[in-house]
């Protein structure tokens, strides 16, 4: 490992990666700090190269969404405005920047970025695997939940005392008629 990717660790870019439309995408002036250049010049490599940046690798943040943005990081003072509005790149389009910006620096970050995206994929993937095999865990407990209630309301049943005494059926000989028979055979 040389020098180049000693600096350029995961952490930092993995906190950088936001969720806006429903991508995740990272920020003009977060890929700029990475790649060791001002956001400016990174915004003018890619719009001198705009051709290469479609709507899914690359979209301008509206205004809603860098006030959210910006909240978020709190990188303007109170009181001062966005003077541009950033870009978001989508994972695409950070494939793309390699292409437009060609330092070793670049490179390296770009290749450090796509491993964390793809780490990130995974662990998603993971996280809904997990999901939906807890989620048929509960689908099986409520079954079993049910079958347990009714066992312990049928052993409830059955140790529970009668309010009244089960009315007795059959022949029973009452002990005044039984004296009465007895008696009798005896005259």
């Amino acid at each position: 490992m040389n020098a180049e990717q000693s600096l350029i660790q995961p952490q930092p870019i993995e906190q950088v990666i936001l969720l806006f439309r429903g991508q995740r995408v990272m920020l003009d002036r977060d890929l700029a700090a990475l790649y060791g250049v001002e956001t400016k010049n990174l915004n003018k490599a890619v719009q001198r190269n705009i051709d290469r940046f479609p709507a899914d690798f690359m979209f301008q943040l509206t205004t809603d969404e860098a006030e959210c943005s910006r909240f978020q990081f709190g990188t303007l003072k109170r009181g001062q405005n966005i003077k541009y509005l950033p870009y978001a790149f989508t994972q695409e389009g950070v494939a793309m920047l390699s292409s437009v910006l060609r330092s070793p620096r670049a490179v390296q970050v770009n290749m450090t970025i796509m491993r964390v995206f793809v780490r990130l994929r995974e662990t998603l993937a993971l996280h809904t695997e997990l999901a939906q095999k807890l989620a048929e865990l509960e689908r099986k407990l409520v079954g079993h939940d049910v079958s347990i209630d009714a066992l312990f309301d049928a052993i409830h049943q059955l140790t529970t005392p009668l309010a009244q005494p089960p009315r007795e059926m059959g022949f029973h000989v009452k002990e005044a008629s039984r004296h009465y028979l007895v008696k009798r055979k005896s005259q």
